[in-house]
């Protein structure tokens, strides 16, 4: 039986709500492609700014290049500083989805946090190619990973707001695939303009580092420009939602101990959601970590140029952006259990075939790559549709906000885990393990996880 034809799901219900926003089959009302969905899918379109140019093909490349120190020490500590800004995440992040439900604020602190990644991203200017501006850097790049990891928690919470149970495998697929394809669009972008021409857009050159300096100016207004229409089109969510919410504001100590009674009640109550959040939060952890290394290890270990770094990313997103975008019917068809664990191990054969054919050079980084980038997307997608599918009536955004929060609480994993796998191998294609090995972890773990049609 398929997880959306779970006679036990609850449809998310309201009499205040839309007949899309309360959980009416898509087939019974409208269909689920819409203004509101378009225009919510539009900020993954935009953080494709932050996700692909920064901290995967683009700024990281930048940082890690000889002009900023030896290589073998550079990459660690940009590794261990994105690992920080995860603990930074791991305490800070859990409340921040909590509060949002229960003040209703979520979409002002999704524009607060998205436009202090905007400001961040335009620091990033700054940076000049010379090792006293590398912890200007690593600190940029750290620092707006948290902020973004913030404004992702109120993002992904609105999807409930935006889809159904019978349509959130398409709708989260779609968003996942507007990000790919919103990444192509900038990638070319800034390759053709900046990048690639000895002389680019402006009069601008490779000098100083200024052709990836003024990229960074042109991705930041990219993510600014494009996260205003979800804060337009999707409404202001409802204070105090769910009926075990306290609807009296509390400090900052008040919220650990309410969401300390929320996840030990979720506990007695809904044993698989919780198995589901932990395995999720490991997986998710190693899938991202797997794009933000990715272009430093096309760098450094195939010897790719910047620009043909560019070149792989346009690909591999085309890559990803189709195949997110396919599975996603599949995902309200076929169930979205399956799709994960068959990406997982799609990813763990494909991460192995990279480490051991390191030696092959790029085209073995072509092959691997490509194959990682085909179930990454469907991987993220199906998991928030996953988490849909589990969540019982008037509980939508507190699970929502505690999914996002809890795949980012443990976001020091796998930078954690790369950092130590290149330190004890002494080189930074073992990075490549540490991923893997926490990508296998969360396979492990979603294998003690139902699917909604039996829990």
């Amino acid at each position: 039986m398929s997880e959306h034809h779970d006679p036990n799901r609850r449809p998310a219900a309201s009499a205040a709500r839309t007949p899309a926003e309360a959980g009416v089959p898509a087939s019974a009302t409208t269909p689920w492609f819409s203004r509101r969905v378009v225009a919510w899918a539009f900020w993954d379109w935009g953080s494709a700014a932050f996700n692909a140019v920064v901290t995967t093909f683009v700024f990281t490349i930048y940082l890690t290049s000889p002009a900023f120190g030896p290589e073998n020490t550079v990459e660690p500590q940009l590794a261990w500083a994105l690992a920080f800004a995860g603990l930074a995440v791991a305490l800070f992040a859990p409340i921040s989805g909590q509060r949002g439900d229960l003040t209703g604020h979520r979409k002002r602190w999704l524009a607060v946090n998205t436009a202090l990644v905007v400001a961040l991203m335009l620091a990033m200017y700054f940076v000049e190619p010379a090792p006293e501006f590398l912890p200007l850097g690593i600190a940029l790049v750290a620092v707006g990973s948290v902020c973004f990891e913030f404004a992702s928690v109120n993002y992904n919470a609105m999807l409930a707001q935006v889809s159904t149970p019978a349509t959130v495998g398409k709708v989260s697929g779609f968003g996942w695939g507007m990000g790919y394809v919103g990444g192509i669009a900038l990638l070319v972008l800034l390759y053709l303009g900046l990048i690639q021409p000895a002389v680019g857009l402006f009069g601008v050159s490779s000098e100083h580092g200024l052709d990836v300096r003024v990229a960074m100016l042109i991705a930041g207004l990219w993510f600014g420009v494009f996260a205003i229409p979800v804060l337009l089109a999707v409404p202001k969510n409802p204070a105090g939602a769910g009926p075990r919410a306290a609807r009296h504001r509390v400090g900052i100590l008040g919220s650990y101990a309410r969401l300390g009674r929320d996840v030990a009640h979720l506990w007695r109550t809904q044993r698989n959601t919780v198995r589901f959040l932990i395995a999720s939060a490991v997986y998710r952890d190693g899938l991202a970590s797997a794009f933000t290394f990715g272009g430093v290890l096309a760098s450094t270990v195939f010897g790719f140029s910047p620009g043909e770094v560019i070149v792989f990313a346009v690909v591999s997103n085309i890559v990803a952006g189709a195949s997110t975008i396919a599975v996603g019917a599949l995902d309200d068809r076929l169930g979205a259990r399956l799709i994960i664990l068959a990406s997982l191990a799609g990813l763990i054969v494909s991460g192995l075939v990279m480490f051991v054919f390191h030696d092959a050079g790029k085209p073995a980084f072509w092959f691997a790559g490509l194959a990682i980038s085909l179930f990454v997307g469907p991987a993220q997608s199906a998991s928030r549709s996953f988490l849909t599918r589990l969540i019982p009536d008037g509980h939508e955004g507190e699970l929502f906000g505690l999914y996002a929060t809890t795949g980012r609480a443990v976001s020091f994993l796998a930078p954690a885990a790369f950092a130590t796998a290149v330190t004890v191998g002494g080189a930074p294609h073992y990075g490549i393990i540490g991923i893997v090995l926490v990508v296998a972890i969360g396979f492990g773990l979603m294998f003690l996880v139902r699917s909604p049609a039996v829990e």
